[in-house]
């Protein structure tokens, strides 16, 4: 072997090396957890560990009203609120229509599927989706005058048959950070559509149950990936793009998940669910 062919093999190899370490950083970026501190002063006191896609506040919630009271072990929620939450709404509306535009991705998609076309769209009206899943049927409302970018790439994925047949890989049940994820047909976190958009958020964006958003792993990563929240999600910041709610009795559904705990895998109140959450079919109302 011929000194140039040796270095050329070698720089290959660092290439290859180099590349799989920026995919195992994006996962491990999508997989980032929550965690809920309690500070005092200057000193932080870690309290738990809790879900995938961000840093979350620093403070515990107060039970609501209508808790249900749970005395499981660390993989069960303690409580879920029962009481929806109201349904976002941002205090500027959107102009009449956006300009959306959605960009390759490093990484491959996970399940072979078009982005959506770029160019405007309409920041208005709301669109029915149902998931038909193995703990029943959710019922999903998306609203385009909260991120019409959003809906259009959901949509454009439920056409496709992007969400068929794939599981709600990630469920949390702390105190703060209350939700079930899905969209990655490979089950890991890690995976994507091969594309990516903005996020469409706003500071008074709040998270509470019912509510429909998108996972990420840092801004502007939007893809596939979203979350439900079934309870209590004071923990998150407005750095997830709200595009919808969920009705009480899915949120009902989820909740009985919940209640029979989690699988931990990245802490004791944050991991696969007991109870498999399979989505059969998602389909949107004609």
């Amino acid at each position: 072997m011929s000194k140039k062919t040796h270095q050329q093999q070698l720089a290959a190899r660092k290439a290859k090396r180099l590349a799989e370490r920026e995919i195992e950083r994006r996962r491990q970026r999508r997989n980032l957890a929550v965690t809920i501190a309690s500070v005092a002063t200057v000193v932080v006191v870690i309290v738990g560990v809790f879900v995938v896609f961000g840093v979350g506040g620093d403070d515990k919630p107060a039970a609501a009203s209508g808790d249900q009271a749970s005395a499981g072990p660390d993989n069960k929620p303690s409580s879920i609120p029962t009481a929806m939450a109201p349904a976002p709404k941002r205090a500027t509306p959107l102009a009449a229509e956006v300009n959306c535009t959605y960009k390759k991705s490093a990484e491959p998609a996970s399940k072979k599927v078009n982005p959506p076309a770029d160019g405007k769209t309409k920041a208005s009206g709301t669109s029915k989706v149902s998931l038909d899943t193995s703990i029943g049927d959710l019922q999903l409302t998306l609203d385009s005058a909260l991120a019409p970018c959003t809906v259009k790439n959901f949509l454009s994925l439920v056409g496709q048959k992007y969400f068929d047949n794939t599981k709600c890989h990630r469920l949390t049940v702390g105190e703060g950070l209350q939700v079930l994820q899905c969209g990655d047909p490979t089950g890991s976190g890690s995976g994507g559509p091969g594309y990516s958009f903005a996020d469409e958020v706003y500071p008074t964006l709040k998270y509470g149950r019912g509510v429909l958003a998108m996972a990420n792993s840092g801004a502007n990563t939007n893809g596939s990936q979203f979350f439900i929240v079934y309870g209590d999600a004071s923990g998150l910041t407005p750095q997830y793009t709200a595009f919808g709610t969920i009705d009480e009795a899915s949120a009902k559904l989820i909740d009985k998940v919940a209640e029979a705990g989690v699988t931990p895998q990245n802490g004791p109140q944050d991991g696969a669910p007991i109870t498999p959450v399979d989505i059969k079919t998602a389909t949107a109302a004609a």
